[in-house]
């Protein structure tokens, strides 16, 4: 696939407006929605017409398979065509990556859903597929992160391809269907307070940050701009990258560095491996360079599970042996740290796992190895450590812009991440008030925790002044339902938010769906996907009439305005 394509427009836009192709798509799939709502016999005109959003919250492959699960049963129920907006966070976007790819998916959904379900239970990607998706990152792309990693280690595995489409060319597929929003965070904004406008949200059309109005191409999203002009081509991040930027925080820290490491001890497991049948000649010196990095990723797994590392201390000095001293030295002093417990400082770990990667590095080189392999092995490792997700030129750098944070401004690059890490349902992607949103479908996948995003979200909004109903979650202990309605009045939109495992569809067992569909899976088996995607449809196909009524509702209060 060609990576070189140049953007169809280099200039930012400073603009809180809609794009012009956002509104004629908008003005396209009005006629569709008024058809839909008249199917279900609900008159009304395209001013009073409804704009209606569904937002699917994150949660890992739950998240995924459970918004399959809901679109499919709102076009069962005729409904689908009644939604101006689909928005995702983390998970869910997987899900609109798989159906976007797909031209006009809306009318094919029962295919499209069976293709998408077939893959998850049945497909697989192979280490070399992965590790060779994980070589172009590192060759094609001046900021490297960990994003890249898991992108290409994990998030392949988890959605069972790897997809090298670009974003933008969902241009053309999105005809009749759901306006797409992906989201993420920019982390620095995150950190700096909301005034910073963290919220970023990724559209075939275009990108950027959802409350101030600053937007590029999206086909240029990650290409080096300066003062408003791009100075330098970057490929445009593909739907695999895109999938792995929003879908980063699905487990905890341990939990990634487990994954991370687990999964770069495959590949140079099978590395060697591959090596040692085709009897490829490699000296002594270059050989022990390689065990270097398995015992390197061996002892931090070991650490990360709470297990005696001294044999890997062990291996790593004699490996080292004359060689490195500075690495060498490290080693002994590590053990010196190690308590009775075998356990070790973590940030010693660190600091001794970058030195033996700056050692091996500097042998590699001196011993020629030329494999491209080891070098991008070794960068992960790194990425790794230092914990760096997302890097990307900041299309804003060194701009002129009155309402743009300077924090932003300054900046000549960004670390974006999952949104869900501030907020595990994307809320703030329809809340731009020129995309006079009225209705939120608030599909949520959080299984442990069903009100804290909605009720947070309107925290924030009280504090940034941006129109939410008034969120009252129901006393803890009362039973969940399968449909809750947080009316709004004046500017706000009305919330219908849908927790997917509740007391209606789960009939008293929602702590065991809760744990068997827990967010650090990696995979389903068919079974398990069928259940999980019928027990998200139920909540539609049970509550069709309250949302028609809703719908109704809203209106009519429209008319009276």
């Amino acid at each position: 696939m060609d990576t070189s394509r140049t953007c169809e427009s280099s200039e930012v836009r400073i603009d809180h407006s809609l794009s012009e192709v956002e509104r004629q798509h908008l003005a396209r799939r009005t006629k569709t929605v008024l058809d839909c709502l008249d199917q279900h016999d609900i008159s009304c005109s395209e001013h009073d017409m409804p704009n209606i959003a569904v937002l699917g919250s994150g949660g890992g492959l739950r998240a995924m398979v459970g918004l399959l699960g809901s679109l499919s049963q709102l076009k069962e129920e005729g409904l689908l065509d009644c939604i101006m907006y689909l928005s995702g966070v983390s998970g869910s976007t997987w899900c609109m990556a798989s159906l976007y790819k797909e031209l006009d998916w809306s009318t094919k959904l029962e295919t499209v859903k069976e293709n998408i379900v077939q893959r998850l239970a049945d497909g697989s990607v192979s280490w070399l597929k992965r590790g060779l998706k994980l070589a172009k990152y590192h060759s094609e792309k001046d900021n490297f992160t960990l994003t890249d990693v898991f992108s290409a280690l994990i998030v392949s595995h988890m959605v069972k391809e790897i997809d090298e489409h670009k974003v933008s060319e969902q241009r053309s597929n999105y005809t009749n269907e759901p306006y797409p929003i992906y989201t993420v965070i920019d982390k620095k904004c995150k950190h700096e307070g909301l005034n910073a406008d963290p919220w970023f949200e990724i559209t075939p059309d275009e990108s950027g940050y959802s409350l101030t109005g600053a937007f590029v191409d999206s086909s240029c999203w990650g290409s080096e701009f300066e003062n408003g002009k791009k100075i330098k081509d970057q490929p445009e991040m593909d739907m695999l990258y895109l999938q792995g930027l929003c879908g980063s925080a699905f487990g905890d820290i341990g939990q990634h560095l487990n994954l991370l490491y687990e999964a770069l001890k495959y590949l140079i497991t099978d590395k060697v491996g591959c090596a040692e049948e085709s009897h490829t000649p490699q000296t002594q010196d270059v050989q022990n360079g390689y065990l270097m990095l398995l015992t390197l990723v061996e002892l931090n797994l070991c650490v990360l599970r709470k297990e005696d590392p001294t044999v890997h201390l062990r291996t790593m000095k004699d490996l080292l042996k004359d060689k490195y001293d500075e690495a060498k030295n490290m080693t002994v002093h590590l053990e010196k740290l190690m308590t009775s417990e075998g356990k070790l400082p973590e940030s010693e770990l660190k600091d001794y796992t970058l030195s033996v990667c700056s050692s091996v590095t500097d042998m590699f080189k001196v011993w020629g190895v030329s494999d491209d392999f080891w070098f991008y092995i070794l960068r992960s490792i790194e990425k790794t450590v230092k914990w760096i997700w997302g890097t990307t030129y900041n299309y804003l750098f060194a701009m002129e812009a009155q309402d743009v944070d300077l924090s932003i401004i300054y900046s000549e690059k960004r670390d974006y991440m999952d949104a869900g890490l501030l907020l595990n349902i994307p809320f703030f992607s329809v809340l731009r008030k020129e995309r006079k949103i009225d209705l939120i479908i608030s599909l949520d996948c959080n299984c442990l925790t069903p009100f804290k995003s909605v009720v947070r979200a309107a925290e924030l909004c009280q504090d940034l002044n941006i129109p939410f109903p008034e969120v009252v979650a129901p006393p803890e202990g009362t039973e969940l339902q399968d449909f809750y309605v947080f009316r709004g009045y004046g500017k706000a939109p009305t919330v219908v938010h849908i927790p997917l495992f509740n007391a209606v569809n789960c009939k008293g067992e929602i702590l065991e769906w809760m744990k068997k569909y827990h967010t650090f899976r990696l995979d389903y088996s068919r079974s398990e996907i069928t259940d999980l995607m019928e027990k998200a449809g139920v909540n539609i196909k049970n509550n069709k009439e309250k949302l028609l009524k809703v719908i109704g509702d809203i209106i009519e209060e429209k008319k009276v305005k």
